[in-house]
């Protein structure tokens, strides 16, 4: 039986049975924090709180899928860390990678069970065969939340083994791993010109309708990479950003040789 995370619980204190009933606003208010918009600069999303009553404040020129995930997340300092003045700036909601703080990780990680609990996500993810982008889309739709954020809770969730790797101009931005897929898998910091995530970034190429297959070297720094194949999806999420879907279809790709098991160990990385 799965535990339920406290942001579960609350949901399913409220009886909360689909997607379409995450009203965070209306959540908010349950546990006593008003919601207001407002322009703010230098940060997404602040909260106040005096004794058992709060005010959240989301910056109201940010893209609605971020104002919820900014929502989210001062609901976990609300749950977490009350009784103190919290202010979130752009890159520490959501943000993936090391060097985050333990505090904001877990505000980060109340917002993902709030908006993508898994009681809901994974009978609806199970209804999907292959991990792919048109079934992130559909999933992103369902909850009302980002194409990234929502790849990021795939991965991580163990739908399929993968690592989601994050491009810019500069090389990688950051990555996130499913638990089944070894350590020792680290992506490479470039884009390798054979990879077609490569066309899609410096090509003007369109993103890719499927997965395709490649060699296993185009991605990860490993001498026995190119034993193997994996396969690869990039969409685009800015003028200067892909992601990649890279997924591990070979079974002895996922054999732990250093420690002899399969490995749990994931970790999104900077670069």
């Amino acid at each position: 039986m799965n535990v339920l995370t406290p942001a579960e619980l609350v949901l399913k204190g409220l009886g909360i049975t689909d997607p379409s009933e995450i009203d965070l606003e209306a959540i908010a208010w349950t546990v006593g924090a008003r919601v207001r918009y407002r322009q703010l600069d230098g940060c997404e999303a602040l909260i106040v709180g005096n004794g058992d009553k709060a005010i959240i404040t989301v910056n109201s020129r940010s893209y609605p899928h971020r104002q919820r995930f900014s929502i989210g997340h001062e609901l976990g300092h609300w749950q977490h860390h009350r009784g103190r003045l919290v202010t979130c700036n752009a890159d520490q909601i959501g943000h993936v990678g090391e060097g985050q703080s333990p505090r904001e990780r877990s505000a980060d990680i109340y917002a993902v069970n709030l908006l993508m609990p898994n009681y809901l996500l994974q009978p609806i993810a199970c209804s999907y065969s292959r991990l792919t982008f048109e079934a992130v889309r559909a999933i992103a739709d369902l909850f009302d939340t980002s194409v990234t954020a929502t790849a990021i809770r795939m991965v991580e969730g163990r739908h399929s083994p993968a690592v989601l790797v994050c491009h810019g101009p500069q090389g990688r931005k950051w990555f996130a791993r499913s638990p089944d897929v070894p350590s020792r898998w680290f992506p490479r910091s470039d884009l390798d010109a054979e990879s077609f995530a490569f066309g899609v970034l410096f090509g003007n190429q369109p993103e890719d309708r499927f997965p395709r297959k490649i060699g296993a070297d185009a991605w990860f720094e490993r001498w026995e990479a190119e034993r193997y194949e994996v396969t690869e999806q990039t969409i685009r999420t800015a003028d200067d950003e892909i992601i990649t879907l890279v997924l591990v279809t070979d079974g002895d790709m996922l054999e732990d040789y250093e420690t002899g098991r399969r490995d749990g160990t994931h970790r999104a990385s900077r670069r």
